[in-house]
C-alpha cells in the first residue's frame, strides 16, 4: 500500500471515532501540502523538538538527488492530533523520559496502523539510556506478537531504497553506548505492520549528526545525509 493513499482508509476510521472528532479538516490538510512536508511529532513528556536544523538539511537533500516536491515548511504536529492522519511521514525525536498519554497512544498506534510510517531517532544514542528505555516501553504497550519492535536485518529495502548501503545502517559521530554491549550500533529496529514499516527506531542518534546547516554540507568529503533520503524514499514507496 503506497503511504500516500493510507490517508483515505485514515479517515473513515477516525471519523467512526471521538478521538479523531477534527478528521473532517484532513481532506483539506493534505490537498493544502501535496507534495512531502517533513512533519514532526510533538508530544507531551521529554523534549520533542531537539535538533532543529536537521529536517531542512534532508529537504535540501531530496531536492539535490531526487525529484520529491518538498514543502518548504516543517510542519508540527500533536501525537494525539486527528492531523497526524494528514502526513504520511512524521519524525519523532528526544533524548529524555517518554510516557505518552492514553490519547497519544492510541493515535499513534491508528496512525500506524492506517499506513502512516514513524521515525524514531534517540537523541541520547544510547540503548540503555532513558529516551531508550521508556521509548521502547511504549511501544511494547502499543504492539505485540508479529507487530513487536524487532531489529531489521541488513539487507532490508530500506538500505537499497536511493542510494545502497550494503554494511546497513551507516555509522555517525555521535553514538557511543559506554555500556559494553555495542559501541556502534550496527541495526535499525523496527514494527512492522502488514509487511511494512510502520515504525522506525534508531539509537544511532541521526538527528544529531544531520543537524547543521545545509550550506555546510559542500565542506563534507562524504555526505551523510543520504541515508536520509532513503528513509524518506522507502517511507513514501513501501
Amino acid at each position: 500500500m503506497e503511504r500516500r493513499s493510507f490517508l483515505k482508509s485514515a479517515l473513515t476510521a477516525a471519523a467512526a471515532a471521538p478521538l479523531a472528532s477534527a478528521a473532517g479538516s484532513l481532506g483539506s490538510v493534505l490537498a493544502a501540502t501535496p507534495a512531502f512536508a517533513f512533519a514532526r511529532a510533538r508530544y507531551g513528556s521529554g523534549n520533542w523538538d531537539t535538533d532543529g536544523k536537521m529536517p531542512s538539511n534532508i529537504l535540501n537533500s531530496l531536492v539535490e538527488y531526487t525529484s520529491i516536491r518538498v514543502e518548504t515548511s516543517e510542519p508540527v504536529v500533536a501525537l494525539d492530533s486527528a492531523e497526524l492522519f494528514g502526513f504520511p511521514f512524521v519524525y519523532l525525536s528526544g533524548n529524555e523520559l517518554v510516557r505518552f498519554t492514553d490519547r497519544e497512544r492510541e493515535n499513534l498506534g491508528r496512525y500506524v496502523h492506517s499506513g502512516g510510517f514513524l521515525f524514531v531517532d534517540d537523541c541520547n544514542h544510547d540503548v540503555d539510556g532513558v529516551f531508550a528505555k521508556t521509548f521502547e516501553g511504549e511501544m511494547s504497550k502499543l504492539f505485540k506478537g508479529s507487530e513487536r519492535l524487532s531489529k531489521i536485518p541488513k539487507d532490508h529495502a530500506i538500505y537499497r531504497a536511493f542510494f545502497e548501503f550494503p554494511d546497513g545502517p551507516p555509522p555517525t559521530s555521535h553514538e557511543l553506548n559506554g555500556w559494553g554491549d555495542d559501541l556502534i550500533h550496527d541495526y535499525l529496529k523496527a514494527v512492522n505492520v502488514d509487511g511494512r514499516i510502520g515504525v522506525l527506531y534508531s539509537n544511532k542518534d541521526y538527528g544529531c549528526e544531520w543537524n547543521y546547516d545545509f550550506t555546510s554540507k559542500r565542506f563534507q568529503s562524504v555526505d551523510n545525509t543520504k541515508f536520509g533520503v532513503n528513509i524518506v524514499v522507502h517511507a513514501l514507496t513501501h
